[in-house]
C-alpha cells in the first residue's frame, strides 16, 4: 500500500512513507510549511473527547478499525453486485459476495482462508517500543471519495452505516477510538475510480487552560477540505484506506502469542468474523491468518496453528436456539476442551480465562460473562477452565440488542435481558447430562486417596468442633430456611436466579432505599455479617471510597453494629456489608443519607437488633454439617492447582471450597502455603510423626473454617455482584481469599501447638 518510489516527489508523499514518530512528526512539519493547513474538530465537535474516549481498551479500539476495514470490504461487494441478492446481515453477505459459507470460515480451506485475508492487514511496526508501537489496518475495499472523508472516517455519531443491514457496525463506537491511544493518525483513502488520494492526520490537542477545561481531537485539512495528492503518486496507492497509527500503545499486548498478545486479542473479539484477516507482526517476524476462536474450536487450522491441528475436545455441543419471552431467541453452543496434562488454563488460547460465556452480534465479541456463570450457578467448578460457551445474539430483537449492548462493546449492561440470558445458558448446561458426568469425573480425577480411617476421624472431630464453635453458622443455616426475611425482599440472601428490575437514574435523584420491610428489624447473631441492600436512582458519581467526596454516608447508632464495607454504586444498587458483635438484645439504627447540591438530603433508616441465635444440639450439629472431603493440593504442578484456577503465587491462596450439586463439599488446602510449609517441614526434622500429627490437626483446623466460611459466604452472596478485580476474581471471592489466607495462619498456630501438646502434654 506504500509508494514504491525511491525519491519522495512531494511532502505529502513523504508523510504517506513515514512510520516512525520522528519521521512523521519532521514529515508532517515540511507539509505545514509548504501547504496552507489548519486544525479542525473531528467531527465537527469541539468537545469530542467522551466519544472518542470510550473505550478503556487499546486492543479492543484496534478491533474496531479492524471491523470498519472488513465493512469496507462488504462495501465493496456490495457494489461489484449491485447490492443483489438483497442481504440482511454480514453474514448472508459474506456467503453471498464471498462464498464464505453460513456454517463459518471453518469450512474453507486454509487457502481459501489465505486468499479471503488478503482484502484485510494489521501490521504491526516496531515503533519506540511497546507502548509506542506503529500498527497499520489497511483494507482492500470500497475506499472513500475525497469530499466524503469528513462525513465518514472523520465523523462521529453518524448515521452511514444504520440502514445497512449487511455490515457489521452499528453496535460499537467504531474505529475512532483509536485516536486516544496514537499519537497520531495518518488516513489516507480513494477509491478503484478516483485519481486522487485523500489525506488527513489525527491528534489531540490541548487547548488554552485559561479559558477550556480540556483538549480536543482534530484533523489536518488544506484551504478546501482533507488534504489531496494528485496524478501518478496517487494511483500508485491501490484502491481502499490505510490507517496509520503512530505512537500507538500496545504495551499490555506484548507477547507474539496467547492472552497478551494482539494475534490472541484479534481472535478473542473477532470470535466469528465474517471475513478472515492477515495479521502481519513485523516485530514478532510472522504473517498470520485471523480466523476467530470459533473457528478454531470447530477445527480450523492455518499455518502457525499449535501442532497443526485443531483443538482436542471432550465434550461439544452444536448451536442450538432458545426462545427469549418476547425478545428474539439466541443461540447457544459449546465445547469442553480436554484436560491438559500441564499445569495451564486451557480456555485462555481462545476467550479470556475469567471470563468464558462470550456474546456476539455479527460474530464480532460484544460481551463476556464471567466465569462464575459455570462454577457456581451452573454447578460445573471442574470444567470451569476448560469450557468455552458461546452465546449468538443476531437474532436478538433491536429492543433487546439496545437493552444489552453499551456502544463500546465491552461490556453487557446489566437488566432483564441479561438475566434471561444467564438464566437459559445455566438452564442449558445444568441439563447437559454429559457435562454433569464429565464435572463428576473431573471430580474423582482429583479427589487424592486417604487412609479411611484418618477421613473419618477428621470428619468426628469437625462436627465435634462445630458443635462447640460453631452453633452461630448452625442456626443461621437452620434459619435460612424457615425465615421469611429475605423471600419478602430484605436481608442478606437472595435467589440466584432472580431477575434484577433496571432502575431508571436521574440527576439530581429522587430517593433512596433500603431494601428490607418497613415492618421488620434486620436482626443478627452474635458474629454474623449481612450485606445490606441499597437502591437509589442516584448516578454512580454520587458514591465515592473517600468519604470526603461521596455523597453517600452510613450511620449505625452503636457500637456493637460495624460497617466492614460498602460496593460500587452500579446502576442504582449498592451494598453496606455490616458484622455483628455484641449482646442479645442490643438495637440500634441503620441509617443511609444521600446529599444533593441545594436540595434536602434523602434518608431511609432500619432498626438493627441481636437476636439469641437457637440453641444447638448434637441432633441440630449432625443435620447442619454437610458432608465434606478435605484434599491437599501439593502445589503449583499438582493437576488438582490447575483445575481449582489458582494464581502461580503459592502466597496468594490457602484454600478453596467447592460444592457439588447434592450439597457436598470438596474442600481443598495448599501444602505450599508458606506459613503451613515452614512449619511442617520443622517438625518434620524433629520427628515425622509429629509432622503427621500436625498435618492432621492443621486439616481439622481448615475444615471447620471453611465450613463455617461457606455458611456466612452463603448468607451474604449475591447475583448482583459483577465487578471484578484485574484478575477477574469477584468481590465475594477476593474477601474469601483473603479470610480463608488468615484462617490458614491461625489454624498453622492452633495445630502446631495442640500436636506438641499430644506428645509433651
Amino acid at each position: 500500500m506504500r509508494v514504491t518510489t525511491a525519491l519522495y516527489s512531494s511532502p505529502l508523499v513523504r508523510l504517506l512513507h513515514a512510520a516512525t514518530l520522528q519521521d512523521f512528526e519532521s514529515a508532517l512539519a515540511e507539509v505545514q510549511q509548504t501547504i496552507t493547513t489548519t486544525w479542525a474538530p473531528l467531527g465537527g465537535v469541539v468537545n469530542n473527547r467522551g466519544a472518542i474516549e470510550v473505550s478503556g481498551d487499546p486492543g479492543r479500539a484496534l478491533v474496531e478499525r479492524v471491523t470498519n476495514g472488513i465493512d469496507a470490504v462488504l462495501e465493496d461487494g456490495y457494489n461489484l453486485h449491485h447490492g443483489a441478492p438483497e442481504c440482511q446481515s454480514p453474514q448472508e453477505a459474506a456467503h453471498a459476495w464471498f462464498g464464505v459459507p453460513y456454517e463459518g470460515l471453518s469450512q474453507v480451506s486454509a487457502r481459501d482462508r489465505q486468499r479471503l485475508a488478503e482484502r484485510v492487514e494489521i501490521r504491526l511496526l516496531e515503533g519506540n517500543g511497546a507502548s509506542n508501537r506503529t500498527v497499520e489496518v489497511i483494507d482492500k475495499g470500497i475506499g472513500i471519495p475525497w469530499e466524503d472523508v469528513p462525513s465518514t472516517i472523520l465523523s462521529l455519531h453518524e448515521s452511514n452505516k444504520l440502514q445497512k443491514h449487511y455490515l457489521a457496525g452499528v453496535y460499537g463506537q467504531g474505529g475512532s477510538s483509536t485516536f486516544a491511544s496514537s499519537q497520531y493518525t495518518l488516513i489516507a483513502t480513494r477509491p478503484e475510480t478516483a485519481n486522487s488520494l485523500a489525506i488527513s492526520v489525527v491528534k489531540y490537542e490541548d487547548l488554552p487552560p485559561e479559558e477550556y477545561k480540556t483538549g480536543h481531537y482534530v484533523y489536518l485539512t488544506g484551504n478546501s477540505g482533507v488534504l489531496r495528492l494528485d496524478g501518478q503518486d496517487a494511483l500508485d496507492f491501490p484502491p481502499g484506506t490505510l490507517v496509520r497509527h503512530i505512537g500507538y500503545d500496545l504495551s499490555g499486548y506484548t507477547s507474539p502469542v496467547g492472552p497478551t498478545s494482539v494475534y490472541g486479542l484479534l481472535n478473542r473479539i473477532l470470535f466469528n468474523p465474517v471475513l478472515p484477516v492477515w495479521l502481519d507482526s513485523r516485530i514478532h517476524t510472522y504473517r498470520r491468518v485471523i480466523k476467530g476462536s470459533r473457528n478454531a474450536l470447530n477445527g480450523a487450522v492455518d499455518e502457525g496453528d499449535e501442532n497443526n491441528r485443531g483443538p482436542a475436545l471432550d465434550h461439544w455441543t452444536p448451536a442450538f436456539y432458545i426462545e427469549m419471552d418476547g425478545f428474539g431467541r439466541i443461540g447457544v453452543e459449546y465445547w469442553l476442551l480436554e484436560r491438559p496434562t500441564t499445569n495451564r488454563t486451557p480456555v485462555a488460547a481462545f476467550v479470556h480465562p475469567t471470563r468464558p460465556v462470550v456474546l456476539t452480534v455479527n460474530g464480532q465479541n460484544q460481551a463476556e460473562l464471567l466465569r462464575s456463570l459455570i462454577q457456581r450457578r451452573a454447578g460445573l467448578p471442574y470444567l470451569v477452565t476448560r469450557l468455552i460457551v458461546h452465546v449468538s445474539c443476531d437474532a436478538l430483537t433491536p429492543e433487546a440488542k439496545r437493552l444489552l449492548f453499551v456502544s463500546n462493546r465491552e461490556d453487557a449492561r446489566a437488566g432483564v435481558v441479561k438475566s434471561l440470558i444467564e438464566d437459559e445458558v445455566v438452564r442449558a448446561l445444568t441439563e447437559d447430562d454429559d457435562l454433569q458426568r464429565l464435572n463428576q469425573e473431573a471430580r474423582q480425577q482429583v479427589l487424592h486417596e486417604q487412609d479411611e480411617a484418618t477421613r473419618e476421624e477428621i470428619r468426628r472431630q469437625v462436627v465435634r468442633l462445630l458443635g462447640i464453635h460453631g452453633n452461630r453458622a448452625t442456626a443461621a443455616s437452620r434459619r435460612r430456611s424457615s425465615s421469611q426475611d429475605d423471600s419478602n425482599g430484605g436481608g442478606g440472601s437472595s435467589s440466584r436466579h432472580r431477575a434484577v428490575t433496571p432502575i431508571e437514574i436521574h440527576d439530581p435523584p429522587t430517593y433512596v432505599r433500603i431494601v428490607w420491610p418497613t415492618d421488620q428489624e434486620i436482626t443478627f447473631y452474635d458474629g454474623q455479617q449481612r450485606y445490606i441492600r441499597i437502591e437509589t436512582d442516584a448516578p454512580e458519581r454520587y458514591y465515592s471510597d473517600n468519604p470526603e467526596t461521596s455523597r453517600f454516608n452510613f450511620i449505625i447508632s452503636s457500637e456493637w453494629l460495624a460497617q466492614r464495607g460498602t460496593t460500587q454504586l452500579r446502576e442504582g444498587r449498592m451494598r453496606s456489608l455490616v458484622r455483628a458483635n455484641g449482646s442479645v438484645g442490643s438495637s440500634c439504627n441503620f441509617r443511609v443519607e444521600l446529599s444533593r447540591p441545594g436540595l434536602a438530603t434523602l434518608s431511609d433508616e432500619r432498626v438493627c437488633r441481636l437476636v439469641e441465635a437457637p440453641p444447638f444440639t448434637e441432633e441440630s450439629g449432625a443435620i447442619g454439617t454437610p458432608a465434606f472431603n478435605i484434599i491437599a493440593v501439593s502445589g503449583p504442578d499438582d493437576p488438582s492447582w490447575q483445575t481449582l484456577d489458582w494464581p502461580s503465587d503459592v502466597s496468594a491462596v490457602a484454600s478453596t471450597t467447592l460444592q457439588n450439586p447434592n450439597g457436598e463439599l470438596d474442600i481443598y488446602y495448599s501444602e505450599a502455603f508458606p506459613r503451613f510449609a515452614r512449619q511442617r517441614a520443622e517438625l518434620e526434622r524433629r520427628d515425622p510423626s509429629l509432622a503427621a500429627r500436625f498435618k492432621m490437626r492443621y486439616e481439622i483446623w481448615i475444615a471447620v473454617h471453611s465450613i463455617l466460611l461457606h455458611r456466612d459466604m452463603s448468607e451474604v452472596s449475591s447475583p448482583e455482584f459483577t465487578t471484578e478485580d484485574a484478575a477477574g476474581n469477584e468481590p465475594n471471592e477476593i474477601e474469601q481469599r483473603a479470610e480463608r489466607k488468615r484462617l490458614a495462619e491461625l489454624a498453622v498456630l492452633v495445630a502446631s501447638r495442640e500436636a506438641t501438646e499430644s506428645i509433651n502434654p
